[in-house]
């Protein structure tokens, strides 16, 4: 049986520190930003202020999703938080649709620290930091940026700070520093989908399940014709689910992620099962 490890735990019980440096930042600057960014993603981003973010899918034609990201909106400009291997290629999507747009874009790479459990909140604030009170809101900390978002599903805020800073924060916030496969294993307990992994080039939104991501209330976007003629239709044939099991997986699942949970002495899993 695997043993517990400290981050793990932490992550389940208290709080710990993911390092996630080197995720998809993009920075989105120019006068159309907002026009351009609603118009080829799948929420609502025109009626976003500073402070305020959202998750939104980048489908294409066919609604199949292209990438995934958190929208932080500033005063200035949009912050595209994205998956580490999406980066390069939904920058260069959203570039492909800039013609006479006054838009800009560009790959910043900032330290980013996610901060994660049960006690997450309690442990930003003991760190000095504010807490943004809704989710993918975000906040100004000093020179750094604290947002309600969570990796793995657990109750926790992301944040992006100088890299000189980094390792002063961890210090501070003196937590265990989770692995990425401890961090794994919490977010596949918790069901949460990871873009690489659960959801790909060949998924549609209404099949993750991840519908605070679909705004049907904005009008025209890319893709937007398929995601409105699944919702008429009622359904889609199969959807991601989480799952449990001991001797193996249901035979009519396609399992996209799974690990052994220490803490629940089985094995856990996402995976798509077929719906009639």
């Amino acid at each position: 049986m695997t043993q517990a490890g400290p981050g793990y735990t932490a992550l389940r019980e208290a709080a710990a520190v993911l390092d996630l440096t080197g995720r998809g930042a993009i920075r989105v600057t120019g006068e159309d930003r907002a026009r351009l960014l609603h118009a080829m993603s799948s929420n609502h981003i025109e009626r976003l202020a500073p402070g305020q973010g959202c998750y939104a899918f980048f489908l294409n034609a066919q609604g199949k999703i292209l990438a995934d990201a958190n929208i932080l909106c500033f005063a200035d400009h949009f912050l595209l938080d994205t998956e580490p291997e999406l980066r390069d290629s939904l920058r260069r999507h959203i570039d492909k649709y800039v013609i006479a747009e006054d838009v800009s874009l560009e790959i910043t790479s900032p330290a980013i620290l996610g901060i994660e459990g049960p006690a997450a909140a309690d442990a930003v604030t003991s760190a000095g930091a504010p807490l943004p009170s809704e989710d993918y809101g975000h906040v100004a900390w000093d020179e750094a940026i604290v947002a309600r978002i969570s990796e793995t599903g657990a109750p926790g805020f992301r944040i992006w700070l100088p890299a000189e800073r980094k390792d002063e924060l961890i210090a501070r916030l003196g937590l265990p520093l989770a692995t990425p496969g401890e961090a794994r294993i919490v977010r596949i307990e918790h069901g949460k989908p990871r873009y690489g992994e659960d959801i790909s080039d060949s998924t549609l939104p209404q099949e993750t399940q991840q519908m605070h991501g679909v705004s049907f209330n904005k009008g025209c976007y890319l893709g937007q014709e398929i995601v409105e003629r699944i919702r008429a239709r009622g359904q889609v044939h199969r959807r991601l689910e989480r799952l449990e099991y001991e001797a193996g997986p249901p035979p009519d699942a396609q399992i996209t992620s799974e690990a052994f949970s220490p803490a629940l002495g089985r094995t856990v899993a996402l995976g798509y099962i077929r719906v009639s």
